[in-house]
């Protein structure tokens, strides 16, 4: 956006600018200068949220939470505007007007002052009863004998109308809420918030109350039913123990599965021993067959027959004690054999010290020990063995319980957990019923002194906003306006440049001769001349680059002034002494040293006879005016021969071309000219169309520019300035 032209619109607007926002303040002033004073009550309510002092033990050690507390204040003041309580407000407003008409808040409308004293008793008793059932008022309230509804509505004591001037909001994150009603009353305005406030909080209570009293019936019976669910799933888990002789299957299977444990590893003991004692007899015996007869010799054989005797007595025993269950009496007759062998042993030991007969013995002696050992550690495998398969047994009966007993476990932890979280949920419930939030009156709201006149607000008001209107309506209209009215803009919505602009000129009698021959002064007439002799020197510099002389002339549409300007342009470029040849152009051309008129020839004569009557500086050739095609006429190559005549004997030669509507006439004629400008009207709008055309120009590679006609001089002061 252009800022500049912008404010160059706001300064030629300036007078409305100041005249708009002074009627608009004026008006105002005398619209609020009698306006009835207004009064302004408020009270509080105290909540307690923040309050520290009025939160109990369980409560006050919590961290704030700002969000919800926001939140609670938001609900608290959205249920202060509910039209339950509104209504209860309406019915106390028009009950007190009604009962006391000397007192009443407003005088009365025509519905009131059009009931008889039955009609307002009767009127009495519907809004009490309406009130002590607080009912909500509402449209429905006409259809009985008194139009209940609009006999409030026509005091303003509706919902609607009672809110647009009350404010309800929380002053800086405190703990009160604040109620403000403005009236023409200062009774009004107190009675209004006490009312409110004090029905608000009555019927908040009784809401919260009763919605507690709600939740904890509901809460005491689920959670009965939580209970009766959690004794039921326990009940079946004692009866599942009882029933398998269980009662606690972990710790019993534990039990079990270490004595089998502890059998396995006696019993690996047991072969370890067999194993060791069979390689020691082996080595035994491979000894005594290695010594021969050095053994054979002694008086041992009896004793040997008493010792070998008394073994099978102590095998026969030790089988008899581990098949007998280990019984006591067994194992004492074992002790007594084991005795007497080694009494016996000892000996025939003692005996035969220096008997060669000694050593075979004690190795026989050590051999029949060994073998024992071996007797018994078998015997103990048989005995071992048994009580593992006893075990196994007794574990193996207990995988069955264990996935039974889990599930009766696990349903009957899911039922205590279920039941004590319902347990702590109405625990919670019902404190929170014993501390629930108390809402009290903090300040009751009084009759005050009438609020500052907010009239010079509103005149200031008014001034400034029709201020804005204007700036915005003339901002508005100069967005939308997209004609083109300074050279500035023809070049920045073109893309070329533009050699010069020339006035409109208004005067019914402006041919070329009058207008250069004018001595009266006249403005336009002198401000064309100049305009045209500056674009005379911008069009002379331009050809002079490479002594251009012909100059073709166009435009986007008819109508624009081109030929004028085509004969304005040889009039000038003769006053400098050019001999100038106008072909087409306005026909009124006058010769430059008098006041006749020049001759007309025909550019298509010419091009046949090639023939041309020079007048003394400006000759002029009409062109065809049926706009026949110039290459219909002749070929290229003698059209340009004729050109080249006409080259010689003119300095410039200046063609009237066809407006660019008429595309093929007017390329043909460009095909010649060596130089091409192109003229555009002021205050006209480029459409599309009219792009595509100045694309084609813009194309052409000896197009000079543009000539911005018909300009008006404040639009040409203000482009300059631009």
């Amino acid at each position: 956006m252009d800022i500049k032209a912008f404010l160059k619109i706001l300064y030629r607007y300036k007078w409305v600018l100041i005249a708009v926002p002074v009627v608009a303040a004026v008006i105002t002033f005398f619209l609020v200068k009698n306006l009835p004073k207004q009064y302004s009550s408020e009270a509080q309510i105290a909540t307690g949220l923040i309050d520290q002092s009025k939160q109990v033990a369980t409560t006050g050690t919590q961290s704030a939470d700002f969000f919800k507390t926001s939140q609670q204040f938001s609900n608290i003041i959205e249920r202060i505007k509910m039209r339950k309580v509104m209504s209860i407000l309406s019915y106390n407003l028009i009950l007190h007007d009604l009962e006391k008409p000397k007192e009443s808040f407003k005088p009365y409308s025509k519905k009131l002052d059009s009931l008889n004293s039955d009609g307002v008793k009767e009127v009495i008793t519907l809004y009490r009863q309406k009130l002590l059932n607080k009912e909500v008022i509402a449209v429905d309230d006409n259809k009985g004998k008194y139009r209940l509804y609009d006999i409030i509505g026509s005091m303003g004591y509706h919902k609607e109308d009672i809110e647009k001037k009350l404010s309800i909001y929380r002053p800086d994150n405190s703990d009160f809420i604040n109620v403000d009603y403005v009236s023409e009353n200062p009774n009004l305005s107190s009675f209004v918030v006490n009312v409110l406030t004090t029905e608000f909080i009555n019927n908040y209570g009784q809401d919260v109350s009763t919605n507690q009293t709600n939740s904890i019936q509901l809460l005491d019976s689920l959670l009965k039913k939580k209970e009766s669910a959690m004794d039921q799933k326990n009940a079946a888990l004692k009866a599942f123990k009882m029933k398998n002789g269980v009662l606690n299957l972990d710790k019993q299977s534990e039990i079990v599965y270490t004595q089998i444990s502890q059998n396995e590893e006696r019993k690996a003991q047991a072969l370890r021993d067999i194993q060791s004692n069979q390689r020691a007899i082996a080595d035994i015996e491979s000894k005594l067959k290695g010594r021969g007869d050095a053994f054979s010799g002694g008086n041992s054989g009896v004793d040997n027959k008493a010792v070998l005797n008394l073994k099978g007595q102590l095998k026969v025993a030790n089988d008899a004690y581990i098949d007998g269950g280990f019984r006591m009496v067994d194992k004492l007759k074992m002790d007594s054999l084991s005795r007497l062998i080694d009494r016996l042993s000892n000996r025939m030991s003692d005996d035969n010290v220096t008997n060669p007969q000694a050593s075979k013995q004690a190795l026989i002696q050590q051999k029949l020990a060994l073998e024992t050992v071996v007797s018994q550690a078998k015997g103990s495998i048989q005995s071992i063995d048994r009580e593992l398969a006893v075990l196994k047994g007794k574990y193996n009966t207990m995988v069955p319980f264990d996935a039974g007993i889990q599930n009766y476990e696990r349903d009957a932890e899911l039922a205590t957990k279920d039941y004590m979280t319902s347990l702590d949920t109405y625990n919670q419930t019902r404190t929170e019923q014993n501390v629930a939030l108390k809402l009290q009156i903090a300040q009751v709201g009084l009759p005050g002194l009438p609020l500052p006149s907010k009239g010079i607000l509103y005149v200031a008001l008014a001034g400034i906003s029709s201020f804005f209107i204007c700036i915005t309506a003339l901002l508005v209209l100069f967005l939308l306006d997209h004609t083109i009215h300074t050279s500035k803009q023809l070049a920045s919505a073109t893309g070329a440049p533009v050699l010069g602009n020339l006035n409109l000129l208004t005067e019914s009698d402006h041919t070329v001769r009058n207008i250069w021959n004018d001595k009266s002064n006249n403005v336009n007439f002198n401000m064309y001349k100049d305009l045209l002799r500056s674009l005379r020197f911008e069009i002379s510099t331009v050809m002079g680059q490479d002594e251009s002389k012909i100059l073709g002339i166009t435009s986007l549409t008819e109508g624009e002034g081109k030929s004028f300007i085509a004969s304005s342009l040889a009039y000038a470029f003769a006053m400098i002494g050019k001999k100038v040849l106008l072909i087409g152009g306005d026909v009124q051309v006058a010769k430059s040293n008098s006041k006749e008129l020049a001759t007309s020839q025909n550019f298509e004569t010419f091009l046949i006879k090639r023939e041309i009557q020079v007048e003394d500086l400006i000759t002029v050739l009409n062109k065809n005016t049926n706009n026949s095609s110039l290459l219909e006429l002749q070929n290229l190559k003698s059209l340009k021969a004729g050109f080249d005549v006409l080259r010689k004997e003119f300095d410039i030669i200046i063609i009237d071309v066809n407006s660019l509507k008429e595309l093929n006439i007017a390329k043909e004629w460009l095909l010649f000219a060596e130089k091409k400008i192109a003229v555009f009207e002021a205050g006209q709008v480029i459409n599309d169309e009219d792009k595509e055309l100045i694309e084609y120009i813009k194309g052409q590679s000896d197009f000079v520019g543009w000539v911005l006609n018909k300009t008006r001089p404040n639009k040409i002061k203000k482009g300059e300035a631009a």
